[in-house]
C-alpha cells in the first residue's frame, strides 16, 4: 500500500505541471463558457449608459479609493528591504512597491514577475539570491488577511446570518480560513532556520499589512455598490467577495481573472442584482483597481526604464522626447486657441466647414462665448511663453490645461475624449523639463504673427458684429459665413476680448519682467582699460569708450579676461567685432555668452568680425554672409618712392610749399583744442546726425581716450583731424573719425594717411588698418551664397547712390592686403529680419529718440562714413 502511494506521489509530482495546466485550462474553458452565456443575456445599451452615466466626482471618488485601496501593498516591500542589505530611501521604496504590486497584481505569473521586477530594483545593493530569499519569507504571508477575512465572513453567515444562501460554500471558507493559523504555527517551529530570524512583530505587521490590503480591497468593492446606488444588503456583498477571492485563488488565474467575475455575477444575480448593474460594478471595480494603477506602475516602469536607457545613450533620448513633446504641445495651444477662436468669432463658418468640424473634438469645450473667447486668446498668449521655451509660462499654462479638460469633460465625457486629454497632460508634463529659460523676448517674427493674430482676430470679430447688427442687416444680405447668432451672444464675446486684452497685456508682462544681466549696464571705464592693457585690443576695442555700447565680462578666478560689446534689438544681441582681451579664453566666454544669452531668450549677431572668429562661431550653429573687406597697409613696404606714388609725393611737397603741417596730438585736450575740432566736424557733418554703435561720433569722452592727428594750415588752424584707435600693442594702427573743414584743400585726407602711415613705420607698428571697403569681392563666384550675389549686384550697380567701387579704388591705391569681413548668425534665425535689425542699430547713437525729434535721421552704414 505504502509503495503504491509513493509510485502515485513520484507520478504527481513528474507531472505537476501539466496537471496545473490542465487545471487551469480546464477552469477556463468554464469560465469563458460561462461569461460568454451571461454577455448573450445582457441588455449592453444599459451597461454603456451606466458606464458614462456618473457624474465627476463619482469617477474621482472611484480613482481615489482605488488608489487608496492599492497601498497596504507597499508593506510588503517595507518588510522585504528589511532582509536584504544597504538602505533604499522610503521615497524608492513607495515607487518600486508601487510599480511591483500593481503591474503583479494585474498580471500575476505566479510571483515570478514580482520577484523579477523586485531584482531589479533592489540589485544596488542584494544579489538575485538575496532578494529571492527575502521575498520567500514574505510571500507567505500575503494570504494570511484573505484568511482573516473568511473568518469574518464565517462570523457573519453563522453569527449574524448574513448571506445565509451561501453557507453551502463553508468549506471553501474554512479551508481559506485555516491558512493563517497554519502560517502562523509553521514559522514558529524552533527549528525552521529559514523562518528563524522573522520575528513576531515582523509577523504580525505583515497579517496586518496583508489584512488591511484585502479589506480595503473589500471596502472599495462595497463602495463601488453606493456609488451605484444598488439596494442590498452590502454586508452579504462583503460575504460574497470573501468566497469569490478564495475562488479566484484556487482557480490560479491571474487576479482570478473570469473566475472571481464570473462567481460574483452569479452572486450578485442571487441577491436580485440585475446581469447589467453586476457587469458595470466590476467593470468598475477592475478598472479603477486593477488597470489605472497598473497603467500608472507600467508608466512609473517605463520612465524608470527609460532613466537608465537615456543615461547609456548620454541624453540623446529624453532631449529628443521633450523636443517633441515641446512641439506637439506648442501646435496643440496655437490650434485649439485659433480653432476655439474661429468658432465664437465666424461660428457659421466653422461648423459648416466639416474639416475645421472634424477637428474640433479635439480642443477644449468651455461654458459660453465669453469663456470661449477668453480662454481662446489666454490659450494664444501663453502658447507664445511655451514656443518660447520660457520656465515661468509653465504653471499657468497648466492650470489653464487643467481648467480646460475639467470643462471639456464635464460637458462632455467620454472615452475617447478622455483618453486624448489625458495624453495633452501627459505630454504637457513631459514638456516641463524643455521649458528653461528664465525670460521672453519678443522677436520681430513673433510680434508680427502675434499682432496679426490677436488684432485680426479682434477686428474680424468687430465686423461679424457690425454687418450681424439690425442697422445693417435690415438693409444689407449678411453673407452666410459671416452670419452669428445673436447680439447679446456677440456683446457677451466682446467682453470675453476686453478682459482677454488685460490679462494678455499682464502675462506678456509676466514673462518678460524680471532679472535681466543684458539690460543696460554702467559704464565701467577702469576695467575696459585694465582688459586692454593687460591683454592688448584689436581694431575696434577703442569702441567701446563711446559708451553706446553694453559691455558684457567674461572672466576666470574672479579677474576679467575679455569683454564683448554689444547693443539689444528686439531678441538680438548685436555684437561689434570679436571680443577683446586674452585670446586664450574666447572660446570658453562664448560659451559663457550663449548660454546665459539663450537662458534670457536672446539671439546673438556677430558684426563685423574676421575668418578665423566666423569659423570658430560655425562650429557652434552659425551661419554667416560675407560683408565686405578691411584694406590693410604693411607699413614696412610702404614707401613714396617710385612711379607708383608720384601723385602723393607731389600732394604732400604741395602741402609743405603752402604751409600745411602735421602734428600728433596728446590728450587730455584742452577747451580750446577742442571747440576748433567741433566746429571741422560741424561743417563736414553740414547738419547731418551722427551714427554710432560701429563707428565713433564726436564726444568729447571718447576723443580724449586716444591722440588725434591734426592738419593745420600756415596760419596754424585746424583743417583736417583723424581721431586715433589706439589697439592696446603694435600689431594695427587704426583711425576711426576723420574730418575736414569746408575749406580744407583737396587730397587733405592723402595728407593725414601718409603722415600716419609714417607714424606708424616709426613707431614699429606692423599694420595700418583702412577700414572697410563694403560688398567687395562679395557673390562674385557662382558658388557663392544667394544672399551674397545679391549684396554683389548692389556693388556693380548701385555706385549712383553709393560710390563702392570707388572707395574699394580709393584704398586701394595704398593696401597691401584684404581681410574679408562677415556677418554671423543663427541659422534658424531670418537673415532677412536680422540684416534690418543690423541696420537700425550700426546706424543709430544711442541718444538716437532724443536726436530724432528734431532731425531726420538717414540709415547710413557705417562704411559709407569713413
Amino acid at each position: 500500500m505504502k509503495n503504491s502511494f509513493n509510485r502515485v506521489k513520484n507520478i504527481f509530482e513528474k507531472n505537476l505541471t501539466v496537471i496545473k495546466i490542465i487545471f487551469i485550462l480546464s477552469v477556463l474553458a468554464f469560465v469563458i463558457n460561462e461569461i460568454g452565456r451571461v454577455l448573450k443575456q445582457t441588455d449592453w445599451s444599459r451597461v454603456s449608459t451606466g458606464l458614462v452615466d456618473r457624474s465627476w466626482y463619482e469617477i474621482l471618488l472611484m480613482l481615489v479609493c482605488g488608489a487608496i485601496a492599492v497601498t497596504p501593498m507597499l508593506t510588503y516591500d517595507f518588510m522585504i528591504v528589511r532582509f536584504l542589505p544597504g538602505e533604499y530611501s522610503k521615497k524608492y521604496i513607495m515607487r518600486s512597491g508601487w510599480i511591483t504590486n500593481t503591474i503583479t497584481n494585474i498580471a500575476g505569473f505566479g510571483g515570478v514577475l514580482g520577484a523579477t521586477l523586485r531584482a531589479e530594483f533592489y540589485k544596488k545593493n542584494a544579489n538575485k539570491k538575496q532578494i529571492l530569499y527575502a521575498i520567500s519569507k514574505i510571500a507567505v504571508f500575503l494570504l494570511s488577511g484573505l484568511s482573516v477575512l473568511c473568518w469574518i465572513a464565517l462570523v457573519l453567515i453563522f453569527g449574524f446570518r448574513i448571506g445565509v444562501h451561501l453557507e453551502h460554500y463553508l468549506l471553501w471558507l474554512i479551508g481559506g480560513g485555516v491558512y493563517f493559523p497554519l502560517v502562523f504555527i509553521l514559522t514558529k517551529f524552533k527549528n525552521n532556520d529559514f523562518f528563524s530570524d522573522l520575528t513576531f512583530k515582523q509577523k504580525l505587521t505583515l497579517t496586518i499589512g496583508s489584512t488591511l490590503e484585502w479589506g480595503f480591497v473589500a471596502l472599495f468593492f462595497m463602495l463601488i455598490g453606493c456609488i451605484l446606488d444598488v439596494k442590498t444588503n452590502l454586508l452579504a456583498i462583503f460575504v460574497l467577495y470573501v468566497i469569490a477571492s478564495v475562488l479566484g485563488i484556487v482557480s490560479m488565474l491571474p487576479g482570478g481573472l473570469g473566475s472571481f467575475d464570473v462567481f460574483m455575477l452569479f452572486g450578485m444575480a442571487s441577491l436580485g442584482i440585475s446581469h447589467e448593474t453586476a457587469l458595470i460594478w466590476i467593470l468598475y471595480f477592475r478598472i479603477f483597481y486593477y488597470i489605472i494603477p497598473a497603467a500608472t506602475g507600467i508608466g512609473m516602469f517605463i520612465h524608470n526604464m527609460g532613466g537608465r536607457l537615456n543615461g547609456f545613450f548620454d541624453g540623446i533620448p529624453r532631449a529628443f522626447l521633450e523636443k517633441v513633446s515641446h512641439g506637439l504641445l506648442t501646435i496643440f495651444l496655437y490650434f485649439s486657441g485659433i480653432l476655439l477662436l474661429m468658432v465664437s468669432a465666424i461660428p457659421a463658418f466653422t461648423i459648416n466647414n466639416s474639416i475645421l468640424m472634424s477637428f474640433y473634438p479635439y480642443t477644449f469645450l468651455f461654458i459660453h462665448q465669453l469663456t470661449n473667447i477668453f480662454f481662446a486668446f489666454m490659450l494664444l498668449g501663453l502658447a507664445r511663453g511655451i514656443h518660447a521655451k520660457v520656465k515661468k509660462a509653465y504653471i499657468p499654462m497648466l492650470i489653464m490645461l487643467l481648467v480646460g479638460i475639467f470643462n471639456t469633460l464635464w460637458q462632455d465625457l467620454s472615452v475617447s475624449l478622455a483618453v486624448y486629454l489625458g495624453i495633452v497632460l501627459a505630454i504637457t508634463l513631459v514638456s516641463k523639463n524643455a521649458l528653461y529659460r528664465k525670460k521672453f523676448q519678443y522677436s520681430i517674427g513673433g510680434l508680427a504673427f502675434d499682432g496679426l493674430l490677436f488684432i485680426g482676430g479682434f477686428l474680424l470679430y468687430v465686423i461679424v458684429g457690425v454687418i450681424n447688427a439690425p442697422a445693417y442687416s435690415n438693409k444689407h444680405k449678411i453673407p452666410t459665413v459671416l452670419f452669428f447668432p445673436g447680439q447679446q451672444l456677440w456683446l457677451s464675446g466682446l467682453l470675453g476680448i476686453i478682459l482677454a486684452a488685460i490679462v494678455l497685456y499682464f502675462i506678456v508682462h509676466y514673462l518678460t519682467g524680471g532679472k535681466d544681466p543684458f539690460v543696460d549696464i554702467d559704464f565701467d571705464t577702469n576695467r575696459i582699460k585694465q582688459v586692454i592693457e593687460k591683454y592688448g585690443g584689436n581694431e575696434t576695442s577703442h569702441l567701446a569708450f563711446l559708451r553706446d555700447k553694453n559691455i558684457y565680462f567674461y572672466q576666470d578666478q574672479g579677474e576679467d579676461q575679455l569683454f564683448f560689446m554689444y547693443r539689444r534689438k528686439n531678441d538680438k544681441l548685436i555684437l561689434m567685432g570679436e571680443p577683446v582681451g586674452n585670446k586664450e579664453c574666447q572660446e570658453a566666454a562664448l560659451k559663457q555668452l550663449l548660454q546665459e544669452a539663450d537662458l534670457y531668450g536672446y539671439e546673438l549677431v556677430f558684426y563685423e568680425i574676421d575668418t578665423e572668429y566666423t569659423m570658430l562661431l560655425h562650429e557652434y550653429g552659425f551661419d554667416f554672409v560675407k560683408t565686405g573687406e578691411s584694406g590693410l597697409v604693411e607699413l614696412a613696404k610702404f614707401t613714396l618712392t617710385g612711379k607708383k606714388q608720384r601723385a602723393q609725393r607731389a600732394l604732400m611737397n604741395k602741402f609743405e610749399r603752402e604751409g600745411y603741417t602735421f602734428e600728433l596730438s596728446q590728450p587730455p585736450f584742452d577747451n580750446d583744442l577742442m571747440q576748433e575740432l567741433r566746429k571741422v566736424s560741424n561743417e563736414w557733418l553740414n547738419g547731418q546726425i551722427e551714427k554710432g554703435f560701429s563707428l565713433g561720433f564726436f564726444d568729447e569722452f571718447y576723443i580724449n581716450q586716444a591722440p588725434v592727428a591734426l592738419i593745420r594750415n600756415e596760419d596754424g588752424a585746424v583743417v583736417a583731424f583723424a581721431t586715433m584707435m589706439p589697439t592696446g600693442n603694435k600689431e594695427i594702427l587704426t583711425i576711426d573719425l576723420m574730418r575736414h573743414s569746408k575749406d580744407a584743400p583737396s587730397g587733405i585726407m592723402d595728407a593725414i594717411f601718409i603722415n600716419l602711415f609714417k607714424y606708424g613705420q616709426e613707431e614699429k607698428y606692423t599694420y595700418f588698418d583702412l577700414g572697410m571697403a563694403p560688398l567687395s569681392n562679395v557673390g562674385e563666384s557662382q558658388f557663392s551664397f544667394l544672399e551674397e550675389k545679391i549684396a554683389h549686384l548692389i556693388y556693380q550697380y548701385g555706385y549712383k547712390l553709393y560710390a563702392f567701387q570707388g572707395l574699394r579704388a580709393y584704398k586701394d591705391k595704398y593696401a597691401t592686403a584684404w581681410h574679408s569681413k562677415y556677418i554671423a548668425y543663427r541659422k534658424k534665425s531670418s537673415l532677412l529680419t536680422t540684416m534690418w535689425q543690423i541696420v537700425t542699430v550700426v546706424n543709430q547713437r544711442k541718444d538716437y529718440k532724443k536726436l530724432s525729434e528734431t532731425k531726420k535721421i538717414p540709415l547710413v552704414p557705417r562704411f559709407l562714413q569713413r
